[in-house]
C-alpha cells in the first residue's frame, strides 16, 4: 500500500536529502577524493553573538565607558596586537592567530539591517537583500551549480537533525545528520527498508514518486556516510558537548573519502540580553575546546591546510551594555577564518569607529556576501556571480 505525502513526513525525519537514483550512488562510490580537496566548515554562531566582547578593543577607553559592567578587564584579555585582543576563554584561537592561522574580519553586516533573530538568519543563509526573500541558500546554490547531473548528493552537510536554509538549492538539497550511526541504525529498520524498495515500483507517480526517491537516497547515504565515518577514526580528544561531538564526526568525515566540500554546524545560545560575561564564557569555552581539538585532529592527519572554518553569527550586539548586564541586538559583527591554507591572516581590517554609531550599533564596513564571494570563487572554486546573483568586490584572505 502506498504511503500518503503527510503520513511519510510525520513519520520519518529523512526528508531532507536530494534524489539519487542507484546508478548515481555506484557513481558516487567509485569516488576516491583525499588530499588537496577544498573543505568549508561553516561555524554557525546562533543568537547574535556579541563581537566586541569577541574581538576586544581592549585600548580603547568608549569600550570600557560603553560597558561598566561587561567589559573584559584588560588584565583578562589574550592580546593579539597593540590594538585588539580575544576573549580571555579563546585561548586555542589566540595560538591560532599567533601562528597565522586566524584571521578576523571586523564590522562584517549587511544594508539595513535587521534586528529580527529570524529575518537575519534567513538573510545570511540565502544571502539576500534586507526587502528580498529567496527560498533557497547560497549553499544550496552552490550545489545547483556543481552538482547538475545529480551525481554527488553528499556536496554538502549539516550535523543537525534538521537542514537549515542555507543547504537548501532549487534542485539539490544538502543532506542533515547528526550521528551517522544513529541515521544508518535508523535506515535499517524493516519499515524503512521495505518504503525504499518500493520506489522502483512507483516511480512514475508522481505524489509519491519524490518521497520514495528521497527515502531512497537517504538510506544509502546514510549507509555511505557511517562507512566513511568509520574509515580513519580521530586521533584528538574531544570535549562531551554538543559541537565537540559534532566536529568530531566532522574531522572523521574530512580525514576519509567521503565527497563533501561543505559542513554545517550550529553553536547555540548566543542571545545574551544578561548574565553575558557567565553565559558567553560558558559558550566561547565549550568552542575554543572544541576548535582546538578539531584543528589538532586535521593536522595529525595532513588535512587542515585543506580546510577553512568560518564562523558567523546573524548580527552583532548594541556597543552600550543594557540594565541586565548583558547587551542587546545591534548590527556589524566580526568573523573568524581557521585554516592552514590562509593567503592573509591576522586582522584583515579595522574594526569599526565606537565614537561613530549608526542608531546605537556598530556601521558595517565589509558586506558578508563579500566573504561568500571570496570563498566560492578562491576556495570552493565557483563563480560567485552564479550564486550570489551579483557581482561583490572580493577579499584576500584566502
Amino acid at each position: 500500500m502506498l504511503i500518503k505525502r503527510r503520513s511519510f513526513i510525520k513519520t520519518s525525519a529523512l526528508a531532507s536529502a536530494s534524489i539519487l537514483t542507484p546508478q548515481l550512488w555506484a557513481n558516487q562510490l567509485l569516488r576516491t577524493p583525499g588530499k588537496g580537496e577544498k573543505v568549508l566548515v561553516v561555524l554557525q554562531l546562533t543568537g547574535a553573538n556579541d563581537g566586541l566582547n569577541t574581538v576586544i578593543p581592549y585600548r580603547n577607553d568608549v569600550y570600557y565607558k560603553s560597558r561598566p559592567g561587561i567589559a573584559i578587564p584588560k588584565s583578562e584579555a589574550l592580546g593579539i596586537n597593540d590594538d585588539y585582543a580575544l576573549h580571555p576563554e579563546l585561548k586555542n584561537l589566540q595560538k591560532l592567530y599567533g601562528s597565522g592561522e586566524l584571521a578576523i574580519i571586523n564590522g562584517v553586516g549587511y544594508p539595513e539591517n535587521s534586528r529580527s533573530h529570524f529575518r537575519s538568519m534567513d538573510i545570511w543563509q540565502s544571502a539576500s537583500e534586507a526587502n528580498e526573500y529567496l527560498s533557497s541558500g547560497w549553499i544550496g546554490r552552490y550545489l545547483d551549480e556543481i552538482n547538475k547531473s545529480g551525481s554527488r548528493p553528499t556536496k554538502a552537510l549539516e550535523i543537525d537533525d534538521l537542514m537549515s536554509l542555507a543547504l537548501k538549492g532549487d534542485s539539490n538539497f544538502g543532506l542533515a545528520v547528526k550521528d551517522p550511526k544513529k541515521l544508518f541504525n535508523a535506515t535499517q529498520s524493516p519499515f524503512i527498508k521495505k518504503l525504499a524498495r518500493q520506489a522502483h515500483e512507483h516511480e512514475h507517480e508522481h505524489t509519491v514518486d519524490y518521497l520514495y526517491q528521497t527515502l531512497t537516497q537517504t538510506v544509502n547515504s546514510a549507509e555511505y556516510i557511517f562507512q566513511e565515518a568509520k574509515v580513519s577514526g580521530n586521533n584528538a580528544t574531544y570535549p562531551s558537548n554538543e559541537l565537540g561531538q559534532g566536529l568530531k564526526t566532522i574531522a572523521s568525515l574530512i580525514n576519509s573519502d567521503i565527497d563533501t566540500s561543505v559542513y554545517y554546524i550550529s553553536h547555540n545560545g548566543f542571545d545574551t540580553h544578561n548574565d553575558q560575561l557567565n553565559r558567553q564564557a560558558r559558550l566561547f569555552r565549550q568552542m575554543d575546546e572544541a576548535l582546538g581539538a578539531f584543528v589538532e585532529d586535521l593536522k595529525s592527519k595532513g588535512r587542515f591546510e585543506d580546510v577553512v572554518i568560518m564562523t558567523f553569527s546573524e548580527f552583532g550586539r548594541r556597543v552600550v551594555q543594557n540594565g541586565s548586564n548583558g547587551t542587546d541586538h545591534g548590527a556589524a559583527s566580526c568573523m573568524f577564518m581557521i585554516g592552514g591554507g590562509l593567503r592573509n591572516a591576522g586582522i584583515i581590517n579595522e574594526m569599526p569607529l565606537l565614537t561613530d554609531l549608526y542608531q546605537g550599533d556598530l556601521k558595517y564596513s565589509v558586506d558578508f556576501r563579500q566573504v561568500y564571494a571570496t570563498i566560492l570563487d578562491h576556495w570552493l572554486g565557483v563563480d560567485h556571480g552564479k550564486i550570489l546573483g551579483g557581482r561583490y568586490e572580493l577579499m584576500g584572505f584566502v
